[in-house]
């Protein structure tokens, strides 16, 4: 879990840019979208798409923004075509790669994945390659004052959380995912705050990687989270210490 660990640390860094930037605005639209299209658009009935809503309420998103894409997914209001695709492969060093898309253009965006894969001496690999490496679980992350380890070991585990881990200043509360939706409500209902709350892939093993190679699984990472279609992107990872972003 170390490697997952230290990744969840520079997601979590990067995803408070991003925000800042309203580069999440656009990902949270596309999921919550194709999450009302593949599942209907009635929150209570569709906990994809509860967790979708939930996310971008937390992420400042106005009411009329959730509505709009709910209705262009469920085909009340013209709109893009999107569809999903799971892109798998290796980085340096034989780190696992999983970048999961949200796109109209399959073509063009395989196209550009595959571009960004061998530009930092990475290469794609086949479907299942190396999505078994990785097990679904809910991740919850919150900042390391929004409570106390008793209050989160009281409320999530409570709720039926897994495991609470101390990400140096940070809190990540893992779950099954069967069990998400309630331990992410217990949160609210108890008044504590969150950063981000998803189902999330966790690396069974880890790659232990340093020097040059972390360098570039960092740069092959980013310039995937950076890429428009692009949703969420999961590496299986141990990063030495030195070679870990200082910011």
């Amino acid at each position: 879990m170390s490697g997952h660990s230290k990744w969840s640390t520079i997601k979590h860094k990067k995803a408070a840019a991003d925000a800042k930037r309203g580069k999440a605005f656009t990902r949270l639209i596309k999921e919550v979208t194709i999450a009302a299209r593949l599942g209907g658009g009635n929150p209570e009935f569709n906990p994809r798409l509860r967790s979708a809503i939930a996310e971008a309420k937390n992420g400042n998103m106005p009411a009329s923004n959730i509505e709009r894409a709910i209705k262009k997914g469920t085909g009340d209001l013209e709109g893009v075509t999107y569809e999903e695709i799971t892109y798998e492969g290796y980085g340096p060093g034989g780190v696992a790669i999983l970048a999961e898309a949200i796109t109209d253009n399959r073509n063009r965006t395989i196209g550009q994945i595959r571009k960004i894969f061998s530009k930092s001496n990475g290469s794609m690999g086949e479907p299942n390659s190396v999505g078994w490496m990785f097990e679904t679980k809910g991740v919850i992350l919150l900042d390391g004052e929004a409570a106390s380890e008793e209050q989160l070991m009281d409320v999530a585990l409570e709720a039926g959380a897994d495991d609470i881990q101390d990400l140096d200043g940070s809190w990540e509360i893992t779950t099954d995912p069967s069990v998400f939706p309630e331990v992410r409500d217990a949160l609210e209902a108890a008044g504590i705050s969150w950063l981000s709350a998803k189902v999330d892939k966790i690396p069974q093993n880890t790659v232990a990687v340093k020097g040059r190679d972390a360098e570039l699984v960092l740069k092959l990472a980013e310039e995937l989270e950076d890429h428009d279609d692009i949703q969420n992107v999961y590496v299986n990872c141990d990063i030495d210490e030195d070679s870990l972003p200082t910011e």
